[in-house]
């Protein structure tokens, strides 16, 4: 199985001296050869993302000789990143993420085009960046932007090399709906906000994105070259602690609302609102609203005023591991998964401040105490992260 290359005709690539000694090991493999390199250098992917999954991707892909990759990306790089996107470098910290892996990538490969789009991938600009590209790359880390690279493909007839990784585990398929089953047939609706953590909430192995990210680019490469059997209709599970590789059969819906015969959804949507969350992760700030938020500068001038924490209770609901890197003078521990157990332990009739990392978990640890009859309760917005930010620049930040 193989895409069908829509810009370039392989038959009229040349490659030059430099180029075939460069694809060398490709051309002497009967399975590549001179063809499939030609198709290599006609093609084009678009890659969702330069971080975890689009460091290995971008690199991998360079180097393997496709002749059109576009970079898509909205933020700069951070020393967060450089545990796992490998794209990336201490050298170009703060550089934007689109133009430091162009240039990581036109090292490796001076002879490719890259293209970058410094932006949000979204419904009003989505059809424009994917439709001059063959193959599309999941490479994100959220549900909206999950869901609106699917309906894209679907509509635009390409396909769609998905990967997610979370902590230790990932998962890649080849989402084609010409072909099999799309993302939606998987997944018709997007768990509730909040449910599923972020990788910067929950965390990720830092080289569980390079196995993720290597087995799509494998895949794109397939799809190009059209050797070997796609992950068409199979989902490929990886644990990385296990080292074990699982692999689930799917099937199309026939009632997909998207890529059945009689679909529902015939053009783009809003994706936020459909999963109820940002199609970003930049939510250091994060509150409850709604008149249950308190500023760290509030906490620290309520601090400051009471000589400590003595008329109130400071409950961080991160886990243990994460307290040990950091906690603030006077809290208490209770992670957010034991609290129900220590609601005993808590006063309704006391001041109550919860904390976390960036304010999500904190936020739910509100909910949860609301319901259960607590009215003096705060939030604290943004967290710990935003206390080592405006308050206290020791406090490191993780």
């Amino acid at each position: 199985m193989s895409i069908a290359l829509a810009h370039i005709d392989p038959n009229s690539v040349e490659l030059s001296n430099e180029e075939i000694k460069r694809y060398s090991r490709h051309l002497i493999m009967p399975e590549v050869g001179l063809s499939g390199q030609k198709k290599l250098k006609a093609a084009s992917v678009l890659l969702i993302g330069t971080g975890g999954l689009g460091s290995p991707l971008a690199m991998y892909l360079a180097a393997a000789g496709v002749g059109r990759i576009g970079l898509v990306d909205y933020d700069v790089v951070d020393n967060s990143n450089l545990q796992r996107q490998v794209v990336h470098g201490t050298s170009t910290v703060g550089k934007l993420k689109v133009e430091s892996a162009r240039d990581r990538i036109l090292d490796i490969n001076p002879d490719i085009q890259v293209d970058t789009y410094n932006e949000l991938f979204t419904s009003a600009t989505a059809f424009d960046i994917a439709r001059p590209y063959d193959i599309i790359i999941d490479g994100t880390d959220n549900f909206p932007t999950r869901y609106l690279v699917n309906d894209v493909c679907v509509l635009l007839g390409k396909p769609n090399v998905y990967g997610s990784i979370f902590r230790f585990e990932g998962q890649a398929s080849v989402f084609w709906a010409e072909h099999g089953p799309c993302y939606r047939c998987l997944f018709p609706e997007p768990p509730p906000p909040g449910l599923v953590p972020s990788c910067a909430e929950g965390g990720v192995f830092g080289v569980l994105p390079g196995t993720v990210g290597t087995i799509q680019a494998t895949e794109a490469i397939k799809l190009i070259t059209g050797i070997g059997e796609p992950l068409v209709g199979r989902l490929l599970l990886y644990d990385a602690l296990a080292m074990t590789i699982d692999e689930v059969k799917l099937r199309k819906n026939p009632n997909c609302v998207v890529c059945s015969d009689h679909p529902t959804i015939t053009e783009l949507i809003d994706y936020e609102q459909f999963c109820g969350m940002p199609m970003n992760d930049h939510q250091e700030d994060v509150g409850s609203g709604e008149g249950w938020d308190m500023t760290v500068k509030e906490l620290k001038e309520r601090i400051d005023t009471s000589g400590g924490v003595k008329h109130f209770r400071l409950i961080d609901v991160r886990e243990p591991h994460e307290w040990e890197i950091t906690h603030l003078n006077g809290s208490e521990l209770i992670p957010l998964g034991t609290l129900p157990a220590h609601m005993n332990e808590l006063d309704s009739a006391e001041d109550i401040v919860l904390l976390c990392r960036t304010g999500i978990r904190s936020a739910r640890a509100l909910e949860l105490l609301r319901g259960a009859g607590f009215r003096k309760l705060k939030n604290l917005k943004g967290g710990i992260m935003a206390w080592a930010r405006e308050i206290d620049p020791k406090v490191p930040m993780y």
